[in-house]
């Protein structure tokens, strides 16, 4: 046993260890100095770890306070290129940009942003820029005049087509506005689409394939006029046309974005409770975005509703009018005399497609109207407010108001 009785020897070992005596375990000076090396040891290791730590922090500190040297082009740059800035920090913003091989590093945007209060205002979008840029021409070229490109807004009631108003001006319609969108300079070449390109896209893409709502796709494809098939699948909004792609590439983005507007405003599901498909919501809420002012869209969803609840035809002019590219509001005897798919005086039920793009508030109304007994409306102040009636009788009453005071 050794002195603690917590190990054996063997014979051996006690043989050999018996001549030492008191001296086996080592003498007190000799214990004395291996305490001493063995604390010097210690010591030495903990401060070099100090340092190695120290280092590290030092290092961190200087990478985040911009202290380390980093690459940066010199100059304006070489070739054009469209930058796409998403959403995010400064510090995204110059990944994206080291990424489009316009800065050498993302340090050297993030420092020159520090050094210009103007980057913090870089909105989400396209940007031409050049490659091989200084951080700071970067930053100059992001904060420029006109700088972005691809920049396009929707509003509720557009269609796509063109539309002649009265005076015989011209308000153009989303198609046209994504061949202007679509336009930017890129070394010298200019990338615009043409409306025509769009529309053929339009025409002949698959819908599938474009990212069309899956809930939409069949009753859209149904339409007899194929140029029509994306009226309506665009939601009012502002949207970003990247310049230089072709149609087809630019209508998916749209969709895509649009697709995420028609979900938040609550298709398809909204329609689950509603006796129609998501699709006739979207038919229902353009027909009410482009009868009524916002006041009356839950007037006119139930009047929609409730026309068609008793079989009879709708009889409204913005129907008529939609294949004429007119927004008049009233119609004559010969357009309505004319026979299609959205004469909703000759034909029953809601047209093929929507007429419009419906805002969020149109579909949210669509899908749970005000409730009346109200058959007939009419325009009936300036102001585009209508008056309603539950009979014929109370309806031509409401129309001889309203041309009286002029409202149509």
């Amino acid at each position: 046993m050794n002195d603690l009785d917590l190990f054996d020897e063997g014979p051996a070992e006690a043989a050999e260890a018996a001549p030492r005596g008191r001296r086996g375990r080592g003498s007190r000076a000799e214990n004395a100095e291996a305490n001493k090396r063995r604390r010097t040891v210690l010591l030495v290791g903990g401060l070099a770890a100090v340092v190695i730590l120290g280092v590290g922090v030092w290092y961190g500190v200087k990478s985040l306070f911009g202290l380390t040297s980093y690459e940066d082009f010199e100059g304006a740059g070489e070739s054009d290129v469209v930058v796409k800035v998403e959403p995010g920090t400064i510090s995204q913003t110059g990944q994206s940009l080291l990424d489009a091989g316009v800065v050498a590093s993302v340090r050297a945007y993030t420092a020159a942003a520090a050094e210009n209060d103007a980057a913090s205002a870089v909105q989400p979008g396209y940007y031409v820029l050049k490659t091989k840029m200084s951080g700071a021409n970067a930053i100059a070229g992001l904060v420029r005049k006109n700088a972005r490109v691809g920049e396009m807004e929707i509003r509720g009631g557009f269609q796509l087509d063109d539309v002649t108003v009265a005076s015989g001006k011209t308000n153009l319609g989303i198609i046209s506005l994504i061949a202007k969108a679509s336009c930017a300079e890129l070394n010298g070449k200019n990338t615009c689409l043409t409306p025509e390109q769009v529309r053929t896209a339009m025409e002949k893409a698959d819908l599938n394939d474009m990212g069309v709502p899956e809930w939409a796709q069949a009753e859209a494809a149904r339409t007899t006029e194929p140029r029509r098939r994306f009226e309506g699948l665009l939601m009012p909004g502002k949207y970003d046309v990247k310049p230089g792609e072709s149609p087809e590439n630019v209508l998916r983005a749209l969709l895509a974005t649009s697709s995420g507007r028609l979900q938040a405003a609550g298709l398809p599901k909204a329609a689950e409770k509603t006796g129609f498909s998501a699709y006739q919501l979207l038919v229902m809420a353009s027909l009410v975005e482009k009868e009524a002012v916002k006041e009356d869209f839950g007037k006119i969803a139930q009047v929609t509703r409730n026309r068609l609840a008793q079989g009879m035809r709708l009889q409204y002019d913005s129907t008529v009018n939609y294949p004429l590219d007119r927004p008049n509001i009233r119609t004559n005897g010969s357009d309505r005399d004319k026979a299609g798919a959205y004469n909703t005086y000759a034909v029953q039920g809601l047209p093929p497609t929507p007429i419009a793009s419906p805002s969020a508030l149109a579909i949210s109304k669509a899908v749970t109207p005000e409730p009346s007994d109200y058959l007939y409306f009419v325009r009936c102040d300036k102001e585009g407010r209508s008056c309603f009636g539950k009979t014929l009788d109370e309806h031509k009453a409401n129309v001889r108001e309203a041309e009286a005071r002029g409202a149509y």
